[in-house]
C-alpha cells in the first residue's frame, strides 16, 4: 500500500474520530519531523536546610537530622540539529508552568516546537516552588491565593486572561478573540493552572534563573506575564542574557531607576493593578545594554468595566512608561501593540492563540533584526 495513502487515511480517521482537529491534521501533513541533537532536564539553584536532631533508621520517617532540598529551578531542554548560536529560555507566568509553551489548548504546536523548527535550542523552565520544581524550603502563606487546592478560580483566571466573559457557569469567548471556542480547549486551558508549593518570591526566582543562564551560557530570555519582573531582575544577576522577549509582562512590579518611579493608573481591582518599584540606577542600566521587546494583545482598555480588560489597561500604561525609561537612558526597548500591526484578537495567552505561528514569525523577524539568529 502507498505510504502517503496510508498516512492520509490514518489522519482522516483521527479527524473523524475527534482524536485530532483540522489544524492538527494540516500540521501533520505539512510539518517535517523535528530532529533533536540533544535533550535532557536538570535542576539548578536552590538551597538545603537541616532539621534539628539526629537521624535514626529506627525512626526513619522522622525529619530529625534530615535535609530538605528546595527553591531550585527545573528545566527541560531540546537542542535541534544545526542549532542557532543562542538558545531561548522560556520563563512562564504566575500560577503556570513550562506547559505554557507546550501544546496549545486545542492541540496545535506551541512555542516549544515552533522555535525548535526555527532552529533555536529551547529551554522550558518551571520556576522555584511550582510545577516540577515544587520542592520548597518555606511553606506557602495565606497571602498567595494560588497556593492551595482546590483552586476555585476558573472564572477569575478566564476573565483575568481576557479570553471572554461568563453567563452563570457558561464561558463565552470574546467574538474577536483568537482563542479556540470549543469546550475541550476551555477544559485544557483551565487544567493548565499550577498551584504554588511555597511563597512567591520573585528575587528567589531571578536568582535561580540567573544560575541557569550561568550554566547554559549566553541565551535569549522569553517571559510571560508575572515572569516579566523575573526577567528584568535576572539581568541584574548575570551577563548572559542577550535579549528579552516579553509577552504581556505584568502582574508584578515593573522596575525603574530610584527617583524615577511613576504613578500607576488606578485599577478597578487594586490588588491586581499595575505596579512599579525603584532599583539602583546601576542595576537598571544593565537593561539598557540589551535589546528588549514587549508584545501586548487585544481587548485591553483601562476604561472598561471588564476586570481583565481594565487590569491589562493599567499594565499596558506602565509598560509604556517602562520602555520610555529604558530608551531615555540610552537603551533599545520596543513595545508592540499587536492590533496596530495587523495581528488581532490575542488574549493574555497569546503564545497559545490561533495566530501563535504569526506571532512567532514576528519574534523571529525581531531576533533577526537584532542579529540574534546566527548559527
Amino acid at each position: 500500500m502507498n505510504k502517503k495513502f496510508l498516512r492520509n487515511a490514518i489522519l482522516a480517521f483521527a479527524l473523524s474520530a475527534g482524536i485530532l482537529t483540522a489544524a492538527n491534521v494540516d500540521a501533520a501533513k505539512t510539518n517535517k519531523p523535528i530532529v533533536i541533537a540533544e535533550q535532557g532536564s536538570f535542576a539548578v539553584g536552590g538551597k538545603t536546610i537541616k532539621h534539628s536532631g539526629t537521624f535514626s533508621q529506627d525512626n526513619f520517617l522522622s525529619p530529625d537530622g534530615q535535609y530538605a532540598y528546595g527553591d531550585h529551578l527545573y528545566t527541560f531542554y531540546q537542542i535541534p540539529v544545526k542549532a542557532k548560536k543562542y538558545p531561548i529560555i522560556f520563563q512562564h507566568g504566575g500560577a503556570q508552568s513550562k506547559r505554557t509553551w507546550e501544546t496549545t489548548p486545542d492541540g496545535r504546536e506551541g512555542f516549544q516546537n515552533i522555535f525548535l523548527r526555527k532552529g533555536y535550542g529551547v529551554y522550558l523552565v518551571d520556576q522555584p516552588r511550582i510545577g516540577e520544581a515544587g520542592l520548597a524550603t518555606e511553606a506557602a502563606g495565606d497571602a498567595n491565593p494560588w497556593a492551595g487546592n482546590p483552586l476555585y478560580y476558573d472564572k477569575t483566571l478566564f476573565i483575568l486572561s481576557r479570553v471572554g466573559t461568563f453567563e452563570g457557569d457558561t464561558p463565552h469567548v470574546f467574538d474577536n478573540a483568537a482563542f479556540p471556542k470549543d469546550a475541550e480547549s476551555f477544559n485544557q486551558f483551565e487544567r493548565s493552572w499550577t498551584t504554588y508549593t511555597g511563597e512567591l518570591d520573585n528575587d528567589l526566582n531571578a536568582d535561580a534563573l540567573a544560575a541557569l543562564f550561568d550554566k547554559v551560557g549566553p541565551a535569549i530570555l522569553a517571559g510571560h506575564s508575572m515572569g516579566g519582573t523575573v526577567c528584568w531582575r535576572t539581568v541584574f544577576r548575570t551577563d548572559n542574557v542577550k535579549a528579552i522577549v516579553a509577552f504581556e509582562p505584568g502582574g508584578t512590579p515593573f522596575v525603574f531607576p530610584e527617583g524615577e518611579v511613576p504613578e500607576a493608573i488606578p485599577s478597578m481591582c487594586p490588588p491586581i493593578g499595575a505596579s512599579a518599584m525603584g532599583v539602583p540606577l546601576e542595576d537598571f542600566m544593565k537593561l539598557t545594554k540589551i535589546p528588549i521587546v514587549l508584545y501586548y494583545g487585544d481587548n485591553i482598555d483601562v476604561n472598561s468595566s471588564h476586570v481583565g480588560m481594565n487590569k491589562w489597561g493599567t499594565e499596558l500604561d506602565m509598560a509604556k512608561k517602562f520602555v520610555a525609561a529604558i530608551n531615555r537612558h540610552g537603551g533599545d526597548a520596543t513595545l508592540v501593540e499587536l492590533p496596530k500591526v495587523g495581528l488581532t484578537g490575542n488574549t493574555h495567552f497569546l503564545m497559545g492563540d490561533l495566530n501563535n505561528q504569526e506571532l512567532a514569525n514576528l519574534v523571529e523577524k525581531w531576533l533577526h533584526e537584532k542579529g540574534l539568529d546566527k548559527k
